[in-house]
């Protein structure tokens, strides 16, 4: 009989052993030999997909497709975005997630106009798909509004908070009045006619420098109670002008320290109620008075 090949190797048909034939070495096998010989196989067999050509042109002609389609509408992306968003809202103003209510809280009866104009919003909006940081920013935009903070409340309320810039008083340069906060900024909008009460500060420099002498002046009603207007003086310093046309010369540093030294002259001798015409503490420690022509 002629030899039969298997795996690369020749053997004759006697050598291949029966079926109930025993294994040589004493019944042992050499099972490392044997399994290096088969996984080879296994893993061959494994990695072999039976693709047909009909298949792989299949395969390739809808990637083609896809990357086309992903081409041709990369710049309709937008458009396809606009559409799901559009499709998003009607769905949820069926649900009756719509705005109906806005609450404006902190604000001014004066800020309040100008505020809710920023909002730009109207009734019936989506109420989910309201941008509430670009809301935020345009409220906080408007001259009177120092911070804010915006808040949905679902199904149909939207709550604005709002925190205005302090009033601190009225500057007058150049012919012009304007309203200032405690950082010397004008409040854009603020109408200075509406606070008579404010103190009024006058020149230039003055809306900068208000913010350091009105305290020290608030602590002390008697006198801030007489004053007409506080002028800055070449940028330097402060002169009170009173109501009863009395001038109070404060020096450019140490103004608390001058201060003190008015108080106890009134405390001792009633200054402010017996008038002058002009009362000096740019000298250190020491008070000049000249008294009024009537004195």
């Amino acid at each position: 009989m002629p030899a039969v090949v298997r795996g690369g190797r020749r053997q004759g048909s006697g050598q291949a052993p029966g079926r109930g034939a025993a294994p040589r070495n004493g019944g042992r096998t050499r099972g490392g030999a044997q399994n290096a010989s088969a996984i080879p196989g296994k893993m061959a067999a494994i990695g072999r997909v039976d693709i047909s050509p009909r298949t792989a042109i299949i395969a390739l002609g809808a990637g083609a497709l896809l990357l086309v389609g992903v081409l041709a509408t990369g710049a309709r992306a937008e458009r396809i975005g606009a559409s799901v968003s559009h499709g998003v809202d009607n769905l949820t103003s069926g649900m009756g997630l719509t705005l109906k209510r806005v609450h404006v809280t902190g604000a001014s009866a004066e800020a309040e106009p100008a505020i809710r104009q920023a909002l730009g919003l109207y009734s019936g909006q989506p109420i989910t798909s309201l941008k509430l940081d670009a809301i935020r920013d345009r409220v906080q935009g408007v001259g009177w509004v120092k911070s804010a903070r915006v808040v949905r409340l679902l199904p149909d309320t939207l709550i604005v908070e709002v925190k205005e810039h302090d009033r601190l008083a009225v500057w007058q340069e150049a012919g012009q009045i304007k309203v200032i906060d405690a950082r010397g900024q004008v409040i854009t909008g603020a109408d200075a006619r509406r606070y008579p009460t404010l103190p009024l500060v006058v020149g230039k420099g003055a809306d900068v420098a208000a913010g350091e002498i009105l305290p020290l002046l608030a602590q002390r009603p008697r006198l801030m109670n007489k004053i007409d207007a506080l002028v800055r003086v070449d940028e330097r310093r402060w002169d009170l002008r009173l109501k009863d046309g009395s001038l109070i010369q404060l020096p450019a540093t140490e103004q608390e320290a001058a201060l003190i030294r008015l108080d106890a002259l009134d405390q001792r001798e009633r200054l402010l109620d017996l008038g002058f015409a002009r009362v000096d503490l740019r000298t250190p420690d020491e008070v000049a008075v000249r008294p009024t022509g009537d004195a």
